[in-house]
């Protein structure tokens, strides 16, 4: 009972989580100023680490969670990057 629980949970989550991302990467295209962009780029690696960490949960291999690692960390510097970017016109002082 408690397999076919988890799998609907996580199977339901994946779904939802794809439809989410479809909209963060639109408003990635479509933002009408730069600072939405990068408010929907955060949005996107975020939901992508969690779509990585329920394909993990699923198949039960921890790759996906160190991909989902890697997607945190490197999505933050970028965030940081480009918000610092728009602050002052330049990344490295």
């Amino acid at each position: 009972m408690s397999v076919i629980i988890l799998f609907t949970a996580v199977s339901l989550a994946k779904i939802l989580l794809a439809v989410a991302l479809m909209i963060a990467v639109v408003r990635i295209f479509i933002g009408p100023r730069a600072q939405d962009r990068i408010v929907a780029l955060d949005a996107a690696y975020v939901i992508a680490m969690l779509l990585l960490v329920t394909f993990g949960i699923g198949s039960g291999r921890t790759v996906y969670f160190e991909a989902a690692l890697v997607i945190g960390l490197m999505g933050f510097v970028a965030t940081v990057a480009l918000a610092k970017f728009l602050m002052r016109g330049e990344v490295i002082e």
